[in-house]
């Protein structure tokens, strides 16, 4: 079995706080993909590098306390790939990549429109670079793409779907991109294969009661190759402790990492 958790921790060390790596240690994951750690690699502890059995791998943000990409694995992977050759998104901390044997886990944090125009464009054109990057990956590999996409894809993912059609990870052209990936290009979202309720989100605004209320949307994701998507067998959203907006995303694949 293959476990592999993902989760936008909005801060490493505000998480740590809140005993995320606590939590961690007890989950028998075998891969744990993490987003926005927000943390320079001069202020990356012992804990945050190697907790527990685990090596972290990293792409810190050139920007201080801002984005970050990591994944830990307590396999030795036979190739590390630290971001995805993107002139303007490698300085932001966005991609890291192990592989081990034939398969592929990804750690993505997609940017965030939310912030403006600017940023929404700037998402666009990262949408426009990460597409054709996927696809060319699963021509040759397994892949698990796991990682904050700041996108809803269906009006199922999300508490408030008219309200939002106009707002930043609920746009038309960003689902429409989404439904390029899973109908076009092949990829499965997999937690949906596993998975068909309603209110099954992964992220709250801190505004309001939107937590204790259940107001959220569903924008982590693991989505995989047909291959490794076909042998998902469990998922869960771990909501029990808050280590920030986000929840963990869990998934157990019948699948053994080659040595």
């Amino acid at each position: 079995m293959l476990r592999v958790i993902t989760a936008n921790l909005n801060g490493i060390r505000s998480a740590a706080k809140k005993g995320f790596f606590d939590w961690f240690g007890e989950q028998g994951a075998d891969v744990l993909c993490v987003q926005e750690i927000k943390c320079s690699q001069d202020d990356m502890t012992p804990e945050f590098m190697a907790p527990h059995d685990f090596t972290g791998y990293f792409q810190h943000a050139v920007k201080k306390g801002y984005s970050g990409a990591g994944v830990y694995t307590r396999h030795e992977p036979d190739q590390v790939v630290i971001g995805f050759g993107s002139e303007e998104f490698d300085p932001e901390g966005r991609y890291v990549e192990l592989r081990f044997g034939k398969l592929s886990v990804i750690s993505v944090y997609v940017p965030s429109g939310s912030s403006g125009d600017e940023r929404q464009q700037a998402k666009f054109r990262f949408m426009d670079e990460f597409m054709p990057h996927l696809a060319e990956l699963a021509k040759e590999r397994e892949v698990i793409v796991c990682g904050d996409v700041n996108i809803v894809h269906k009006e199922i993912d999300i508490k408030n779907w008219k309200s939002n059609q106009k707002n930043s990870g609920c746009l038309p052209e960003e689902r429409a991109w989404l439904d390029k990936l899973f109908d076009e290009v092949g990829y499965v979202d997999v937690f949906r294969t596993l998975d068909q309720r309603p209110e099954q989100y992964t992220w709250w605004s801190n505004r309001g009661q939107a937590y204790a209320k259940n107001v959220g949307w569903r924008i982590d994701y693991q989505i995989a190759t047909p291959g490794i998507a076909s042998k998902a067998k469990r998922t869960d959203v771990f909501r029990d402790i808050k280590f920030s907006d986000h929840a963990p995303l869990t998934v157990d694949y019948d699948h053994k990492v080659e040595k």
